[in-house]
This record gives structure tokens, sequence and C-alpha cells, in this order.
């Protein structure tokens, strides 16, 4: 990597994927396991995120999991990538960051989102239909780490602080730049798309200065073709969901490659394994380069989600070393 990137970090998401035979529990262990060889390995934070009644996702309740995470692990930054506030109450999340911030002072990250649930059933029975009232519940959970509202308190967020991220979905990037936060993207809609939202972001900015996280699936392999295989789970259980209905475990690439796609199935699919940064060192590292230097990113947050759990190690291992992280390296936002 060049100088240019020298200062950009790097950070791991973990949405606790189940494997095709495998219970919900393991996967949340392997979550824990997981984050102590990240934190090894020098990354800047550790995420969880929040999935309901999905059936290949194990991490539905993502500050119990950071819980767990921060305390197994030492030195990382823990948090959230996100909580979907749409799902519950500003107090209730503010005093459960209260708690993880009491309790692990100065490692814990408060990422917010505005998804909802999976289904209308999941949905229902959340209790949410929009996500309208999204930038007043953001203002009022970050209210009560201010002080009391209307008479009410969030012990022990009060007086503390934790930094508070926006994960951009629809005009979610506008409000991170009017409430002076942190901005997590991801090129979902295209990169385009993503870019200008990104410069609306720091056009529109009010604060300190302007902190852009950039989220991407990142393989590093022997060859391009083993980064490739190692996608094809996430990218069959996404064309699963598309089509079916249904977010299924991951199964390897061998039971892959038996399958008979339908067109559209295969087009999915296809489109699923594309614009991702996979292939050999230097290929990855040419890959990041430019991302970084498209989107001036401050930050890239790295979701790979593979069958194979020890070839995704292997995979942090080797970006790890390409991007020149260090254990005991970490530091805190801003």
């Amino acid at each position: 990597m060049s100088a240019s990137s020298a200062s950009v970090r790097f950070s791991v998401l973990d949405r606790s994927r189940t494997r095709a035979g495998e219970d919900p529990a393991s996967a949340l262990r392997a979550t824990v396991a997981f984050a102590r060889r990240i934190e090894d390995l020098g990354y800047e934070r550790f995420w969880v995120s929040e999935h309901h009644s999905v059936p290949g996702v194990a991490g539905s309740a993502p500050t119990v999991l950071a819980a767990a995470v921060a305390g197994a692990a030492s030195r990382i930054r823990v948090g959230t990538g996100g909580v979907m506030l749409p799902n519950h109450r500003p107090l209730v999340v503010a005093e459960q960051f209260g708690v993880l911030e009491a309790l692990y002072p100065g490692r814990i990250d408060m990422g917010l989102g505005r998804s909802l649930g999976f289904t209308g059933g999941v949905r229902q029975a959340l209790g949410v239909t929009d996500a309208e009232d999204f930038p007043e519940r953001v203002r009022e959970l970050l209210g009560y780490f201010g002080g009391g509202q209307d008479g009410v308190h969030a012990w022990p967020a009060e007086g503390l602080r934790v930094p508070a991220f926006l994960l951009a979905t629809g005009a979610g990037a506008g409000l991170a730049a009017e409430l002076g936060l942190p901005l997590v993207i991801a090129p979902a809609r295209g990169e385009a798309r993503m870019i200008e939202a990104i410069e609306r972001y720091r056009a529109g900015f009010r604060g300190e200065r302007p902190y852009v996280v950039v989220s991407e699936a990142v393989v590093v392999a022997d060859s391009a073709r083993e980064a490739r295989r190692l996608l094809m789970p996430e990218a069959w259980s996404n064309t699963y969901a598309r089509t079916r209905g249904d977010f299924p475990a991951l199964v390897p690439p061998e039971e892959i490659d038996t399958i008979e796609m339908a067109a559209r199935e295969r087009r999915i699919f296809e489109e699923s394994m594309a614009g991702q940064i996979a292939g050999t060192e230097d290929e990855v590292a040419e890959a990041l380069e430019g991302l970084i230097e498209r989107t001036g990113a401050d930050e890239v947050l790295v979701h790979t989600s593979t069958y194979d759990r020890e070839a995704r190690l292997e995979s942090h291992r080797r970006l790890a070393r390409l991007v020149g992280l260090s254990a005991g390296a970490l530091r805190a936002v801003g």
C-alpha cells in the first residue's frame, strides 16, 4: 500500500453467519473467537450486526453480543454495525450503550442504522411499520448522553462519550452531515451513487471534520480463482434470499457447483460476486488503493463472509500484513 493510504484504518464487521448444519449458538461463539483473533492482527475495531428472524444469521441482539466480544478481547474497539434504531426506543439504546461504556471505557462504538425487518411479519412482531421518525430517534438518543430529557435520564449513559456512527441508507448521509457524525456507507447500489452520497456528506458536514467509513467485502487468497470461490457461499445465500424469500445458512462452494441455476438466479449470483475486492495480495492492494482514492475513505470496514472460517481468518491475516497493521496500534475516532 502507498503512503497515501497509510493513515487509513481497517476494521471488521461480523454478522455471525451460520453454516449449513450448524446451530446459532456455535455461530455466536465463533464470532467471539474471531474477534479475539482480529484483535491480535491489529485491526481498529470489531463490529456486530442486528438481524431478526433470519435463519442464516445468528446475530439478533447486537449490544448483548458486543458485550461478550468486549469481555473476551482486551484492546480492540467494539461496536454495532448497527443497532437498527426503528426497532428500539432511544432511551433503552442509550442505557445499553451506557452500560457497555461503563464496563469497557474508551472501547465502545455506537453504529446506528434505519433498516426495518426482513419481512412484514417481522416488522409487525417488532412493532414497526416505517423508519420516517429515524432522525428524531437519533437526536433523542444522542441527547440522553448530554443530559436528561423531560425529566428522564439514561443512566449510566449520561455524561459518557460513546462515538456514534450513522449507517447510510436513503437520507442517512445528509443526517450524518447535519449531526456531525461519522458516516458508514457501502456501494450497495453502485459505487457512483456511493461516491455522490459521500460528496454530499462532506459538503454539508457540520462539525470538526467529516469521517467516512467504507464497508466492503475483501478476500485475499493465493489466486483470483480461490478468492472467488471464497465469495461464492455469501453470493449464493443472497441469490437464494432474493429469489425465494428466505436467507439460508452458508453452504460450501462444492455444493454450489452442483446447483443448476435458473437464468435469473445466475444473473443475481454473478451480480453478487461482482464489484467486491478479491484476489491475490497484489490485486487486492491495487483495488484497495483505487477504492480509497475514489472515496477518500478514512477507514475500510471489511464484512467478508465465507463458509470456511479458517480461510476467512487467513484472508484477514494477509490483509493485515498487506496494509501494515500491527497489534496494539489501536486508535480512537477522530
